[in-house]
Protein backbone atom coordinates (compact mmCIF):
# COMPACT_ATOMS: atom_id res chain seq x y z
CA UNK A 1 0.00 0.00 0.00
CA UNK A 2 1.20 3.50 -0.84
CA UNK A 3 0.36 6.62 1.14
CA UNK A 4 0.52 10.26 0.08
CA UNK A 5 -0.77 13.49 1.58
CA UNK A 6 -0.12 17.21 1.85
CA UNK A 7 0.21 18.99 5.20
CA UNK A 8 -1.39 22.44 5.18
CA UNK A 9 -2.75 25.03 7.60
CA UNK A 10 -4.96 28.13 7.60
CA UNK A 11 -1.93 30.40 8.09
CA UNK A 12 1.82 30.42 8.51
CA UNK A 13 3.17 29.77 12.01
CA UNK A 14 0.62 27.05 12.68
CA UNK A 15 3.30 24.40 13.18
CA UNK A 16 3.38 22.73 9.74
CA UNK A 17 7.11 22.07 9.79
CA UNK A 18 7.24 20.64 13.30
CA UNK A 19 4.23 18.40 12.58
CA UNK A 20 5.76 17.35 9.26
CA UNK A 21 9.08 16.39 10.85
CA UNK A 22 7.39 14.62 13.75
CA UNK A 23 5.14 12.62 11.43
CA UNK A 24 8.10 11.63 9.26
CA UNK A 25 9.95 10.24 12.25
CA UNK A 26 6.83 8.60 13.75
CA UNK A 27 6.07 6.80 10.49
CA UNK A 28 9.71 5.81 10.01
CA UNK A 29 9.64 4.35 13.54
CA UNK A 30 6.93 2.06 12.19
CA UNK A 31 9.28 0.81 9.50
CA UNK A 32 7.88 2.95 6.68
CA UNK A 33 10.16 4.83 4.28
CA UNK A 34 9.23 8.47 3.70
CA UNK A 35 9.85 10.67 0.66
CA UNK A 36 9.53 14.35 1.60
CA UNK A 37 8.49 17.23 -0.66
CA UNK A 38 8.02 20.96 -0.16
CA UNK A 39 5.32 23.06 -1.79
CA UNK A 40 6.83 26.33 -2.97
CA UNK A 41 10.35 27.68 -3.40
CA UNK A 42 11.68 27.28 0.14
CA UNK A 43 15.07 25.58 0.60
CA UNK A 44 15.42 25.65 4.39
CA UNK A 45 12.53 23.32 5.29
CA UNK A 46 13.79 20.73 2.75
CA UNK A 47 17.15 20.62 4.55
CA UNK A 48 15.31 19.67 7.75
CA UNK A 49 13.29 17.12 5.79
CA UNK A 50 16.47 15.51 4.50
CA UNK A 51 17.97 15.39 7.98
CA UNK A 52 14.98 13.39 9.23
CA UNK A 53 14.02 11.28 6.20
CA UNK A 54 17.50 10.64 4.82
CA UNK A 55 16.33 11.62 1.32
CA UNK A 56 16.48 14.82 -0.70
CA UNK A 57 13.26 16.80 -0.35
CA UNK A 58 12.08 18.04 -3.74
CA UNK A 59 10.33 21.37 -4.29
CA UNK A 60 6.98 21.20 -6.08
CA UNK A 61 6.14 24.64 -7.44
CA UNK A 62 3.66 25.26 -10.23
CA UNK A 63 4.67 28.92 -10.62
CA UNK A 64 8.36 28.25 -11.13
CA UNK A 65 7.79 25.24 -13.40
CA UNK A 66 5.19 23.52 -15.57
CA UNK A 67 2.45 21.38 -14.00
CA UNK A 68 3.57 18.38 -16.07
CA UNK A 69 7.05 18.66 -14.59
CA UNK A 70 5.68 18.88 -11.05
CA UNK A 71 3.43 15.83 -11.54
CA UNK A 72 6.21 13.76 -13.06
CA UNK A 73 8.73 14.82 -10.42
CA UNK A 74 6.34 13.81 -7.64
CA UNK A 75 5.60 10.44 -9.25
CA UNK A 76 9.24 9.60 -9.93
CA UNK A 77 10.58 10.53 -6.51
CA UNK A 78 7.88 8.74 -4.51
CA UNK A 79 8.30 5.42 -6.31
CA UNK A 80 10.86 4.06 -3.85
CA UNK A 81 9.10 5.17 -0.65
CA UNK A 82 6.09 3.92 1.28
CA UNK A 83 4.84 7.38 2.20
CA UNK A 84 5.00 10.68 0.32
CA UNK A 85 4.60 13.75 2.55
CA UNK A 86 4.32 17.22 1.00
CA UNK A 87 4.72 20.15 3.37
CA UNK A 88 2.63 23.13 2.31
CA UNK A 89 3.57 26.78 2.47
CA UNK A 90 1.74 29.70 4.15
CA UNK A 91 -2.02 29.04 4.20
CA UNK A 92 -3.87 26.33 2.28
CA UNK A 93 -5.18 28.69 -0.41
CA UNK A 94 -2.29 31.19 -0.43
CA UNK A 95 -0.58 31.42 -3.81
CA UNK A 96 1.50 33.76 -5.92
CA UNK A 97 -1.69 35.34 -7.28
CA UNK A 98 -4.86 34.35 -5.41
CA UNK A 99 -4.50 30.56 -5.10
CA UNK A 100 -2.15 30.10 -8.06
CA UNK A 101 0.69 27.89 -6.85
CA UNK A 102 -1.00 27.34 -3.47
CA UNK A 103 -0.93 24.09 -1.49
CA UNK A 104 -4.59 23.62 -2.44
CA UNK A 105 -3.81 23.81 -6.15
CA UNK A 106 -0.90 21.41 -5.70
CA UNK A 107 -3.04 18.87 -3.84
CA UNK A 108 -5.57 18.99 -6.68
CA UNK A 109 -2.87 18.58 -9.31
CA UNK A 110 -1.31 15.58 -7.56
CA UNK A 111 -4.72 14.17 -6.55
CA UNK A 112 -3.69 13.72 -2.92
CA UNK A 113 -5.62 14.52 0.26
CA UNK A 114 -4.81 17.30 2.73
CA UNK A 115 -4.09 16.89 6.42
CA UNK A 116 -4.72 20.20 8.17
CA UNK A 117 -2.64 21.51 11.06
CA UNK A 118 -4.72 23.78 13.28
CA UNK A 119 -3.12 25.90 15.98
CA UNK A 120 -5.43 25.28 18.91
CA UNK A 121 -3.89 27.86 21.23
CA UNK A 122 -6.59 30.27 22.47
CA UNK A 123 -9.25 28.42 20.47
CA UNK A 124 -11.98 25.93 21.31
CA UNK A 125 -15.31 25.40 19.51
CA UNK A 126 -14.57 28.31 17.15
CA UNK A 127 -12.44 25.80 15.26
CA UNK A 128 -15.69 24.48 13.77
CA UNK A 129 -16.44 27.34 11.33
CA UNK A 130 -12.72 27.56 10.45
CA UNK A 131 -12.60 23.87 9.53
CA UNK A 132 -15.95 24.04 7.77
CA UNK A 133 -14.74 26.90 5.58
CA UNK A 134 -11.48 25.17 4.67
CA UNK A 135 -13.34 22.01 3.74
CA UNK A 136 -16.09 23.63 1.65
CA UNK A 137 -14.37 26.65 0.06
CA UNK A 138 -13.26 24.50 -2.88
CA UNK A 139 -14.79 21.00 -2.89
CA UNK A 140 -12.09 19.80 -5.27
CA UNK A 141 -9.64 19.89 -2.36
CA UNK A 142 -9.97 16.64 -0.41
CA UNK A 143 -9.57 17.24 3.32
CA UNK A 144 -8.54 13.95 4.94
CA UNK A 145 -8.66 15.33 8.47
CA UNK A 146 -6.95 17.58 10.98
CA UNK A 147 -4.25 17.52 13.63
CA UNK A 148 -4.52 20.11 16.39
CA UNK A 149 -1.30 21.73 17.57
CA UNK A 150 -0.50 23.68 20.75
CA UNK A 151 -3.28 22.00 22.77
CA UNK A 152 -3.22 22.38 26.55
CA UNK A 153 -4.43 18.83 27.27
CA UNK A 154 -7.26 16.31 26.99
CA UNK A 155 -9.98 18.68 28.20
CA UNK A 156 -8.97 21.35 25.68
CA UNK A 157 -8.80 18.72 22.93
CA UNK A 158 -12.36 17.57 23.71
CA UNK A 159 -13.68 20.99 22.58
CA UNK A 160 -11.58 20.88 19.42
CA UNK A 161 -12.59 17.31 18.60
CA UNK A 162 -16.27 18.25 18.93
CA UNK A 163 -15.68 21.24 16.66
CA UNK A 164 -14.08 19.04 14.02
CA UNK A 165 -16.89 16.50 14.24
CA UNK A 166 -19.58 19.17 13.77
CA UNK A 167 -17.65 20.64 10.83
CA UNK A 168 -17.53 17.21 9.18
CA UNK A 169 -13.75 16.90 9.48
CA UNK A 170 -12.00 13.90 11.01
CA UNK A 171 -9.70 14.72 13.90
CA UNK A 172 -6.61 12.50 14.02
CA UNK A 173 -5.49 13.81 17.40
CA UNK A 174 -3.33 16.55 18.83
CA UNK A 175 0.09 17.70 19.92
CA UNK A 176 0.20 19.03 23.46
CA UNK A 177 1.61 22.49 24.06
CA UNK A 178 5.32 22.31 24.73
CA UNK A 179 7.24 25.56 24.99
CA UNK A 180 10.55 23.90 24.14
CA UNK A 181 9.09 22.59 20.89
CA UNK A 182 7.45 25.95 20.22
CA UNK A 183 10.82 27.69 20.60
CA UNK A 184 12.42 25.18 18.25
CA UNK A 185 9.64 25.76 15.73
CA UNK A 186 10.32 29.51 15.72
CA UNK A 187 13.99 28.84 14.98
CA UNK A 188 13.58 26.22 12.24
CA UNK A 189 14.17 28.80 9.55
CA UNK A 190 17.09 30.37 11.40
CA UNK A 191 19.28 27.36 12.10
CA UNK A 192 20.80 24.45 10.24
CA UNK A 193 19.27 20.98 10.74
CA UNK A 194 22.21 19.71 12.81
CA UNK A 195 22.05 22.64 15.23
CA UNK A 196 20.15 23.14 18.50
CA UNK A 197 19.56 19.42 19.14
CA UNK A 198 17.00 19.14 16.36
CA UNK A 199 17.28 15.36 16.01
CA UNK A 200 16.53 14.82 19.68
CA UNK A 201 13.53 17.16 19.54
CA UNK A 202 12.15 15.48 16.42
CA UNK A 203 12.38 12.18 18.26
CA UNK A 204 10.48 13.71 21.17
CA UNK A 205 7.76 14.96 18.82
CA UNK A 206 7.46 11.54 17.21
CA UNK A 207 7.02 9.96 20.64
CA UNK A 208 4.28 12.45 21.51
CA UNK A 209 2.51 11.74 18.23
CA UNK A 210 2.54 8.00 18.83
CA UNK A 211 0.62 8.67 22.07
CA UNK A 212 -1.88 11.35 21.04
CA UNK A 213 -2.39 10.95 17.27
CA UNK A 214 -4.17 8.03 15.63
CA UNK A 215 -1.57 7.20 13.01
CA UNK A 216 -3.56 4.17 11.80
CA UNK A 217 -6.56 6.38 11.07
CA UNK A 218 -4.36 8.92 9.32
CA UNK A 219 -2.74 6.29 7.09
CA UNK A 220 -6.14 4.80 6.33
CA UNK A 221 -7.38 8.20 5.16
CA UNK A 222 -4.44 8.85 2.83
CA UNK A 223 -3.93 5.41 1.29
CA UNK A 224 -3.89 5.54 -2.49
CA UNK A 225 -2.44 3.78 -5.52
CA UNK A 226 0.90 5.08 -6.68
CA UNK A 227 0.92 7.59 -9.49
CA UNK A 228 2.71 6.59 -12.67
CA UNK A 229 5.77 8.54 -13.68
CA UNK A 230 6.21 9.45 -17.31
CA UNK A 231 9.11 7.40 -18.61
CA UNK A 232 11.48 9.66 -20.48
CA UNK A 233 13.41 8.35 -23.46
CA UNK A 234 16.82 6.91 -22.59
CA UNK A 235 19.60 9.41 -23.08
CA UNK A 236 23.36 9.26 -22.99
CA UNK A 237 24.96 11.31 -20.23
CA UNK A 238 26.42 14.54 -21.49
CA UNK A 239 30.12 15.28 -21.54
CA UNK A 240 30.17 18.48 -19.47
CA UNK A 241 32.22 18.64 -16.29
CA UNK A 242 30.18 20.51 -13.69
CA UNK A 243 31.44 21.76 -10.31
CA UNK A 244 28.84 22.64 -7.66
CA UNK A 245 29.74 24.31 -4.35
CA UNK A 246 28.32 22.43 -1.38
CA UNK A 247 29.34 23.00 2.23
CA UNK A 248 28.14 24.88 5.34
CA UNK A 249 28.36 28.21 3.49
CA UNK A 250 26.71 27.16 0.20
CA UNK A 251 23.84 24.73 0.53
CA UNK A 252 20.68 26.28 -0.97
CA UNK A 253 20.23 24.39 -4.22
CA UNK A 254 17.15 22.70 -5.61
CA UNK A 255 17.74 18.93 -5.94
CA UNK A 256 15.94 18.99 -9.30
CA UNK A 257 18.57 21.48 -10.54
CA UNK A 258 21.30 19.00 -9.61
CA UNK A 259 19.40 16.24 -11.43
CA UNK A 260 19.10 18.41 -14.53
CA UNK A 261 22.83 19.17 -14.42
CA UNK A 262 23.61 15.47 -14.04
CA UNK A 263 21.88 14.82 -17.38
CA UNK A 264 24.43 17.12 -19.01
CA UNK A 265 27.54 15.53 -17.56
CA UNK A 266 29.41 14.64 -14.40
CA UNK A 267 28.61 16.71 -11.31
CA UNK A 268 31.38 17.12 -8.74
CA UNK A 269 30.79 18.84 -5.40
CA UNK A 270 33.48 20.93 -3.75
CA UNK A 271 33.88 23.26 -0.76
CA UNK A 272 34.92 26.91 -1.11
CA UNK A 273 35.57 26.78 2.63
CA UNK A 274 37.89 23.78 2.78
CA UNK A 275 39.27 23.21 -0.73
CA UNK A 276 42.07 25.25 -2.26
CA UNK A 277 41.33 24.58 -5.93
CA UNK A 278 38.39 23.90 -8.19
CA UNK A 279 37.66 20.53 -9.74
CA UNK A 280 38.32 20.48 -13.48
CA UNK A 281 35.06 21.94 -14.78
CA UNK A 282 33.37 23.46 -17.79
CA UNK A 283 30.51 24.80 -15.65
CA UNK A 284 30.72 26.25 -12.13
CA UNK A 285 27.60 26.67 -9.97
CA UNK A 286 27.76 28.68 -6.74
CA UNK A 287 24.41 28.35 -4.94
CA UNK A 288 23.04 30.36 -2.05
CA UNK A 289 23.57 29.74 1.62
CA UNK A 290 25.23 31.50 4.53
CA UNK A 291 28.51 33.01 3.27
CA UNK A 292 28.17 35.79 5.85
CA UNK A 293 28.60 33.26 8.66
CA UNK A 294 31.92 32.14 7.21
CA UNK A 295 33.09 35.39 5.63
CA UNK A 296 36.45 35.30 7.41
CA UNK A 297 37.23 31.75 6.24
CA UNK A 298 36.08 32.43 2.69
CA UNK A 299 38.09 35.64 2.50
CA UNK A 300 41.22 33.93 3.83
CA UNK A 301 41.01 31.14 1.23
CA UNK A 302 42.69 33.24 -1.46
CA UNK A 303 43.77 30.24 -3.54
CA UNK A 304 40.15 29.16 -4.04
CA UNK A 305 39.07 32.68 -5.00
CA UNK A 306 41.95 32.85 -7.50
CA UNK A 307 40.88 29.51 -8.98
CA UNK A 308 37.37 30.88 -9.44
CA UNK A 309 38.70 34.07 -11.04
CA UNK A 310 40.79 31.95 -13.43
CA UNK A 311 37.70 29.91 -14.33
CA UNK A 312 35.67 33.05 -15.09
CA UNK A 313 38.48 34.76 -17.02
CA UNK A 314 38.76 31.66 -19.19
CA UNK A 315 35.20 32.39 -20.41
CA UNK A 316 33.84 29.28 -18.72
CA UNK A 317 30.19 29.25 -17.66
CA UNK A 318 29.58 30.33 -14.05
CA UNK A 319 26.29 30.84 -12.21
CA UNK A 320 26.32 32.57 -8.83
CA UNK A 321 23.02 32.70 -6.93
CA UNK A 322 22.43 34.87 -3.87
CA UNK A 323 25.13 33.69 -1.45
CA UNK A 324 27.24 32.70 -4.44
CA UNK A 325 26.70 36.18 -5.86
CA UNK A 326 27.85 37.69 -2.57
CA UNK A 327 30.96 35.50 -2.72
CA UNK A 328 31.80 36.88 -6.17
CA UNK A 329 31.33 40.49 -5.03
CA UNK A 330 34.23 42.80 -4.21
CA UNK A 331 33.49 43.16 -0.49
CA UNK A 332 31.17 41.71 2.13
CA UNK A 333 30.44 43.92 5.16
CA UNK A 334 29.13 42.51 8.43
CA UNK A 335 29.34 43.63 12.07
CA UNK A 336 31.55 46.60 11.18
CA UNK A 337 34.03 44.20 9.56
CA UNK A 338 34.99 44.20 5.88
CA UNK A 339 35.88 40.96 4.08
CA UNK A 340 37.42 40.97 0.57
CA UNK A 341 35.66 38.49 -1.71
CA UNK A 342 36.47 37.13 -5.18
CA UNK A 343 35.88 40.48 -6.92
CA UNK A 344 34.26 39.26 -10.13
CA UNK A 345 31.54 41.88 -9.77
CA UNK A 346 32.07 45.51 -8.75
CA UNK A 347 29.59 45.18 -5.89
CA UNK A 348 29.65 45.50 -2.11
CA UNK A 349 27.16 43.47 -0.09
CA UNK A 350 26.33 44.51 3.45
CA UNK A 351 24.31 43.48 6.51
CA UNK A 352 24.52 46.96 8.06
CA UNK A 353 20.85 47.69 7.41
CA UNK A 354 19.71 44.08 7.15
CA UNK A 355 16.15 43.60 5.99
CA UNK A 356 14.32 40.69 4.47
CA UNK A 357 13.75 40.68 0.71
CA UNK A 358 11.78 37.75 -0.67
CA UNK A 359 9.40 36.73 -3.41
CA UNK A 360 9.05 35.03 -6.76
CA UNK A 361 11.18 36.50 -9.53
CA UNK A 362 11.13 36.29 -13.32
CA UNK A 363 13.89 37.30 -15.73
CA UNK A 364 13.89 37.78 -19.48
CA UNK A 365 17.38 37.16 -20.82
CA UNK A 366 17.49 37.90 -24.55
CA UNK A 367 14.03 36.43 -25.11
CA UNK A 368 14.48 33.50 -22.72
CA UNK A 369 12.32 33.50 -19.60
CA UNK A 370 13.60 32.10 -16.32
CA UNK A 371 11.82 31.88 -13.00
CA UNK A 372 12.99 31.52 -9.44
CA UNK A 373 12.93 33.04 -5.99
CA UNK A 374 14.68 35.81 -4.05
CA UNK A 375 15.36 35.48 -0.31
CA UNK A 376 18.08 37.41 1.52
CA UNK A 377 18.81 39.94 4.26
CA UNK A 378 21.83 41.66 2.74
CA UNK A 379 21.84 44.74 0.53
CA UNK A 380 24.06 45.45 -2.47
CA UNK A 381 25.70 48.68 -3.63
CA UNK A 382 27.27 49.02 -7.07
CA UNK A 383 30.37 50.57 -8.52
CA UNK A 384 30.53 50.97 -12.28
CA UNK A 385 28.83 47.68 -13.12
CA UNK A 386 25.22 47.85 -14.28
CA UNK A 387 22.47 45.27 -14.49
CA UNK A 388 21.60 43.41 -17.68
CA UNK A 389 17.94 42.63 -16.98
CA UNK A 390 14.91 43.89 -15.07
CA UNK A 391 13.42 41.46 -12.56
CA UNK A 392 9.65 41.03 -12.30
CA UNK A 393 7.47 39.67 -9.49
CA UNK A 394 4.76 37.04 -9.90
CA UNK A 395 2.37 39.95 -10.55
CA UNK A 396 4.67 41.30 -13.31
CA UNK A 397 5.71 44.30 -11.24
CA UNK A 398 9.26 45.57 -11.60
CA UNK A 399 11.49 45.01 -8.60
CA UNK A 400 15.03 46.10 -7.82
CA UNK A 401 17.28 43.05 -7.94
CA UNK A 402 20.83 42.97 -9.30
CA UNK A 403 21.33 40.83 -12.40
CA UNK A 404 24.95 41.10 -13.55
CA UNK A 405 27.09 39.46 -16.18
CA UNK A 406 30.84 39.43 -16.64
CA UNK A 407 32.04 37.33 -19.58
CA UNK A 408 30.18 34.02 -19.17
CA UNK A 409 29.48 34.53 -15.47
CA UNK A 410 25.96 35.39 -14.30
CA UNK A 411 25.43 36.77 -10.81
CA UNK A 412 22.14 37.58 -9.10
CA UNK A 413 20.23 37.39 -5.84
CA UNK A 414 17.80 35.08 -7.66
CA UNK A 415 17.73 31.34 -7.00
CA UNK A 416 17.01 29.87 -10.43
CA UNK A 417 14.68 26.90 -10.78
CA UNK A 418 15.92 24.91 -13.77
CA UNK A 419 14.73 21.44 -12.78
CA UNK A 420 13.11 21.07 -16.18
CA UNK A 421 16.01 19.88 -18.38
CA UNK A 422 15.15 22.20 -21.27
CA UNK A 423 15.36 25.22 -18.93
CA UNK A 424 18.78 24.16 -17.70
CA UNK A 425 19.89 23.74 -21.33
CA UNK A 426 18.55 27.22 -22.13
CA UNK A 427 20.35 28.90 -19.25
CA UNK A 428 23.71 27.26 -19.87
CA UNK A 429 23.36 27.75 -23.62
CA UNK A 430 22.63 31.46 -23.18
CA UNK A 431 25.65 31.92 -20.95
CA UNK A 432 27.86 30.13 -23.48
CA UNK A 433 27.11 32.69 -26.20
Amino acid sequence: MSYAFLIAAPTSNSGKTTVTLGLMRALMNRGLSVQPFKCGPDYIDPMHHRQVAGRDSYNLDTWMSAEAHVSDLFARQRRTADVAIVEGVMGLFDGAVRDEGSPARLAMLLDIPVVLVINGRSMAYSAAPLLYGLKHFDPRVRIAGAIFNMVSGDNHYAFLRDAAQDAGVTSFGYLQRNERLALTSRHLGLSMPHENGMDELVGEMAGMMAQSIDLDALLGAVAAPETVATMSSPHSPGSLRIAVARDEAFNFMYPANVDALARLGEVTFFSPLADTRLPDADVLWLPGGYPELFADVLSANTSMMQAIRDHVEANKVTIAECGGFMYLSRLLRKDDQTYPMAGIFDVETSFHDARLTLGYRQLNLDGRTFRGHEFHYSTASFGNQRGIAQALTARNQQVEMPVLRYKNCLGSYMHFYCGEPHKMNELLGWLST
